[in-house]
């Protein structure tokens, strides 16, 4: 175990002395920041970064400290399955970074890999560090900005991307400049000829609708990846055509180096085959969302 979740476990351990408790859990740390009121909360062996943005508080990235590597939320183990398609990627961008998570799972699947993650809260970041032992060095960089301003000016700089995850998503908001037509060709712009992006997103709500036209509208047939358990979907755009017997090889080859992240990645591979076969289960004719026209949240909200 890791020497900071170690001595949270600790902690939690001394009947809970100088934790406040409220509903789930004990509260380790909470804070209001320029962005949102963050939380930190531990139930049990589970340890919890948590957001509010508009409504309630929502659980962002969650570790179990006795196995601190194993994903805890699907999309996070769904989103390992862009590795089926790009399965060793040298230069990887993370939008958002919550706990750490993939940033960190990255860096230790592929130690030479160039990373970036990017994330407009400076007090994320802290916590990240303190509370969930993630750590930035040669190869991980974090960058605290804007996304959408970060990218507009990386696209100025050779460095292009052959794996982009999308993940500004804290369960009940995406902000409405990362979600246009606007930004995702930007976004598009930084990947490389075969670069592969993935995008953590809704799965219900009338902006689901709107949102896959737009992607349609960017990059053309993705993979609508989802899973019945899961009120997330992952969108998965692959930088080259891979046949099934192909993505099958893959899973095999990546199974025993993605079991200790707990994501079953054969199974993704059966449902990934299948998932790609069937029609679009949105209205095809849905407006696209534009930095002129956004409602992402009021069409989330209904």
């Amino acid at each position: 175990m890791r020497p900071t979740l170690r001595l949270i476990a600790a902690m939690v351990g001394l009947l809970g002395i100088g934790f406040a408790t409220t509903g789930w859990g004990k509260i380790l740390h909470e804070e209001r920041s320029l962005y949102s009121r963050i939380m930190v909360k531990q139930s049990g062996s589970i340890l919890c970064l948590q957001f509010n943005v508009r409504s309630e508080q929502r659980n962002q990235s969650c570790i179990d400290i006795r196995q601190p590597r194993a994903m805890v939320f699907s999309y996070t183990r769904m989103s390992m399955s862009a590795l089926l398609f790009n399965p060793n990627p040298q230069n990887i961008l993370v939008i958002g970074l919550g706990g750490g998570t993939l940033p960190t799972a990255f860096n230790e699947l592929f130690p030479n890999a160039h990373i970036d993650a990017v994330e407009i809260d400076a007090a994320v970041v802290k916590v990240a560090e303190q509370f969930f032992d993630f750590k930035s060095n040669e190869q991980l960089h974090v960058h605290t900005r804007d996304a959408r301003v970060w990218t507009k000016r990386a696209l100025s700089k050779p460095r292009r991307y052959d794996l982009i995850v999308l993940d500004a998503f804290n369960g009940e908001y995406i902000p409405e400049h990362l979600m246009t037509r606007e930004y995702l060709q930007e976004t598009k712009q930084l990947l490389t000829a075969n670069g592969t992006l993935v995008a953590n997103t809704f799965s219900i709500s009338n902006l689901y609708d709107h949102e896959s036209a737009t992607y349609a509208d960017v990059f053309g047939n993705f993979i609508n990846f989802r899973l019945p358990e899961s009120g997330n979907r992952v969108v998965i755009v692959p930088g080259t055509a891979v046949d099934d017997a192909t993505l099958q090889q893959r899973a095999s080859a990546l199974l025993p180096r993605l079991r200790p992240y707990a994501v079953p990645i054969k199974r993704y591979t059966r449902m990934l085959i299948k998932d790609r076969k069937q029609r679009p289960d949105w209205r095809t004719d849905a407006r696209i969302l534009t930095d002129q026209f956004a409602p992402a949240n009021l069409l989330q909200g209904r």
